[in-house]
């Protein structure tokens, strides 16, 4: 089985965040790794991994960045598969994180989902796989079929509440 998506963390104190993209992909099937590198700690292997990328398999990579935030972009800058940051919540609410990502310069794209939204970047990473992969965008179309159900039987439960003298539905 060879690895789709990288889930790249500067630590393993990231994991809490980083385990619902981790699910995501299990979820739907897509071969995934989880690593441990660090842009400023282990920038050599953080290269490494980077430029080998691609000959490797992986055709998206999923980076959290939290406190220097550097992690995402230092990857992108070093390869050409597609990097989807994820801000981590580490310091300042997770936005130092979060502008450190989106503010990349050109030529260096970095896709960026919300602070600690790591289940939207495995999202967007299946949407990616899935225009080339026929039987994963049919698991991911049934996905996105069960979140129509979830939030029809949420509609209806409140229809049934009555206890307000006021409420019209």
């Amino acid at each position: 089985m060879n690895c789709k998506v990288s889930i790249i963390m500067g630590s393993t104190s990231d994991l809490p965040v980083m385990r619902k993209a981790a699910d995501f992909l299990e979820q739907m099937e897509v071969p995934f790794e989880l690593r441990a590198l660090s842009a400023h700690r282990t920038p050599a292997a953080v290269e490494a991994f980077a430029s080998g990328a691609r000959e490797r398999g992986v055709e998206v990579i999923i980076a959290a960045a939290g406190m220097a935030a550097a992690l995402p972009g230092v990857i992108a800058a070093m390869t050409t598969v597609p990097v989807i940051g994820v801000p981590i919540a580490a310091s300042l609410d997770g936005i130092d994180a979060m502008y450190s990502i989106i503010q990349m310069p050109p030529g260096i794209p970095v896709a960026t989902v919300g602070i600690n939204a790591a289940l939207n970047a495995a999202v967007l990473a299946v949407r990616i796989l899935s225009l080339s992969d026929a039987p994963l965008a049919a698991r991911y179309n049934a996905y996105c079929a069960s979140l129509s159900k979830k939030v029809e039987k949420a509609d209806a439960e409140l229809a049934s509440i009555t206890d307000y003298k006021f409420k019209t539905n």
